[in-house]
């Protein structure tokens, strides 16, 4: 069964309609996943992320999106994540990857060497294959 870590635009992008093709694009990780035929791996700092984004930016109501977390983490293939690796997150951060949480969602995916890192972004791909890491560009 193919498992993915997955970043929190993925996250963002799947429940909003903020980009239409993102959206259509990740939307069917989330059906293999619902249909048991793969496991997305969710870190706890991605949720987070995402709460803060959807409060902060979006302005969705705190109920609205503890009912979107509370579904998300019931949903069959999705699994939490909590693990934190920090020597390898600051080997990777700031240098060669910038953003704190990329270096945590690269360091997730190093973990789970038969996992592919899910993202929309093409430079954080690249940085994770010179890293040797497995990735699923959207």
């Amino acid at each position: 069964m193919k498992r993915y870590v997955i970043d929190t635009n993925a996250l963002i992008s799947f429940v909003t309609d903020r980009n239409l093709e993102q959206q259509r694009k990740i939307a069917p990780l989330f059906e293999s996943a619902a249909q048991m035929k793969a496991v997305i791996l969710c870190h706890q700092h991605v949720l987070t992320e995402f709460i803060y984004v959807l409060d902060r930016i979006y302005q969705v109501p705190k109920d609205e999106i503890g009912r979107m977390i509370k579904d998300l983490i019931e949903m069959p293939g999705i699994e939490v994540i909590q693990e934190l690796d920090f020597k390898t997150i600051l080997s990777w951060w700031p240098d060669p990857i910038p953003d704190f949480g990329d270096a945590l969602i690269a360091a997730a995916g190093k973990a789970r060497s038969r996992a592919m890192v899910v993202t929309f972004d093409r430079k954080f791909a690249t940085k994770l294959k010179a890293l040797g890491i497995n990735t699923y560009i959207l």
